[in-house]
């Protein structure tokens, strides 16, 4: 590696995060992580992005206190998240700068709330993490468990995030759901759809997050009958995704549509099982190394020369995928940056560690055609035109570079 231009690069993407990246939505006081020009505000998925960094900066803690509070404040009465809050100086005036039409939550909301405030050490900011997420999980309970299987489900592509996956095939809105012009919000179930409400692997992991999430919540603030409540309904979820999504032949968990049919996509949802801690590192040991050793560290599906696709490269549906913003097939970066909350956990460090100089050495190499950019291919290393100067690529690019010792920093 040029050790001299991956200090350079680091030196470049630092001061563009803390110059650029850190910033305020016009008329707002509160600076908050921003994502990039090509997505104009922050979106319930990015939300780790400013975790990510105040846990590594903690003077920057109030980044991630802020970009909470984002979307707390936005809450519906009812309980609803914002999918994304835009920066409307950034939109166009037709775009509504709060978004309910989806969930796009990705990584438990409620799970990153225990953390800032395990950081911010705030009993009165617990207290509101603690209710605004009771207020999400009966959202979640009441409008997206419409087939009474124990589960939350899928209504459109744009619930997961997985923009141009193959995991959405057959279904009848890929992205959002419109009538007669009009974006139809994320309580209403689909109509006439062939595979939806779909019980997805992703959405349930995160939904087992926001229970143990709640339960940890509960027991910081001496709710212990509470927390002990939430440990019960995260074990019931737990229960539902192995007796639902789980393969046991393949080894694998997988999608399951309204009819009960498992929808085989060997997708990336698969790492949400470690990212929200579904499987126990020690109790649920054998069934972790199988999936690892037959799919995670498989070079015929995801261990690539460049991990982690989107999808298993010898899944049939990667064929024909889309040439940018491809949940069906690229390394994205929001994948390598969640890595940050699984591989070392579950014992994979030295694979993290590969992956890590993997990412620094395509981003380097490609740093003049395209600067920290959202995704890669997962067999040349090469980016797509998608997203320049991406905030979850920087920000795993800035880690993985000190954490291999290219630079010395402490993390």
């Amino acid at each position: 590696m040029d050790i001299q231009k991956i200090k350079d690069i680091y030196n470049q993407t630092s001061d563009r995060i803390k110059n650029v990246h850190i910033g305020c939505f016009e008329g707002m006081a509160e600076p908050l992580f921003l994502i990039s020009d090509t997505y104009p505000g922050v979106w319930l998925e990015h939300v780790y992005d400013a975790v990510f960094y105040a846990k590594h900066y903690p003077e920057y803690t109030d980044i991630a206190v802020n970009t909470l509070n984002l979307f707390i404040d936005r809450q519906t009465r009812e309980g609803q998240l914002p999918c994304y809050v835009m920066n409307s100086a950034k939109c166009s005036t037709r775009t509504a700068y709060t978004g309910f039409t989806q969930i796009q939550e990705c990584v438990s909301f409620g799970r990153l709330c225990h953390e800032v405030c395990e950081m911010k050490k705030d009993n009165a900011f617990l207290e509101k993490c603690y209710n605004s997420i009771k207020r999400w999980d009966a959202w979640l309970r009441k409008y997206r468990m419409t087939t009474g299987r124990g589960l939350v489900e899928m209504f459109v592509g744009f619930d997961t995030g997985h923009d141009n996956s193959g995991r959405l095939d057959g279904i009848k809105f890929h992205g959002l759901r419109t009538e007669d012009g009009f974006r139809l919000p994320a309580h209403i179930p689909p109509a006439n759809d062939p595979a939806c409400p779909i019980l997805a692997v992703d959405m349930n992991c995160n939904f087992y997050g926001t229970q143990t999430a709640l339960a940890d919540m509960a027991r910081m603030l001496g709710k212990n009958d509470e927390a002990a409540e939430w440990d019960k309904k995260a074990h019931a979820v737990k229960e539902k995704i192995f007796e639902l999504l789980y393969d046991k032949e393949d080894a694998f968990f997988y999608d399951v549509d309204k009819n009960g049919n498992k929808r085989k996509f060997r997708s990336s949802t698969i790492f949400h099982l470690f990212i929200e801690k579904v499987l126990d590192k020690d109790a649920d040991r054998e069934i972790i190394d199988e999936i690892y050793d037959r799919h995670i560290n498989n070079p015929d599906e995801f261990r690539t020369p460049y991990p982690f696709p989107a999808m298993a490269i010898n899944d049939p549906s990667c064929e024909n995928h889309a040439p940018h913003n491809c949940w069906g097939y690229y390394s994205q970066g929001l994948i390598a940056l969640r890595c940050t909350r699984w591989m070392d956990h579950y014992g994979w460090s030295k694979d993290f560690d590969m992956l890590c100089e993997k990412w620094v050495q395509a981003w380097t190499d490609c740093f003049d055609e395209l600067k920290m950019g959202q995704e890669l291919d997962p067999i040349t290393g090469k980016p797509t035109k998608c997203s320049q100067w991406y905030s979850s690529c920087m920000l795993f690019y800035t880690y993985a570079a000190k954490r291999l010792g290219l630079i010395k920093e402490e993390l």
